[in-house]
């Protein structure tokens, strides 16, 4: 499948069942399906723990909000997690007034994220060479 213009989708395997995934461009009704189709790609992988890192995405309306709180809940089922990592202000706007906030951790950097989740503290990450997935 190829992606819309504007949306990039990045995946970095951190772990043996721990992933990035690193987003770049706008989060909406166009896009928002490509994304869950690589999220569901890494459940299908054995992936239980995603790091979204939301670090390039200038604006996210309630589609792409859709996929993440699927994602949440997908994970979920699986006994897994899901963190955010470094959401623009728009988009911690749109976080926050939804209250995902409450369902999932929300970390201001990406590494901040993969310590948490990896449990790590004060260990720098080797992410590796990120790739599409």
């Amino acid at each position: 499948m190829s992606e819309p213009a504007g949306l990039g989708v990045e995946v970095a395997v951190i772990g043996a069942d721990a992933a990035i995934i690193t987003v770049c461009g706008e989060l909406d009704d166009d896009t928002g399906l490509v994304l869950q189709h690589q999220l569901a790609g890494q459940v299908v992988h054995g992936r239980r723990h995603l790091v979204l890192d939301l670090a390039d995405v200038p604006f996210m309306d309630s589609s792409g909000l859709r996929v993440i709180v699927r994602t949440i809940n997908e994970m979920r089922n699986v006994d897994g997690s899901v963190s955010l990592a470094a959401p623009t202000q728009v988009v911690r706007r749109v976080l926050d007034l939804t209250g995902v906030g409450m369902t999932c951790r929300i970390f201001d950097t990406v590494d901040e994220a993969c310590e948490d989740l990896l449990g790590r503290e004060g260990e720098v990450l080797d992410r590796g060479v990120r790739h599409a997935g």
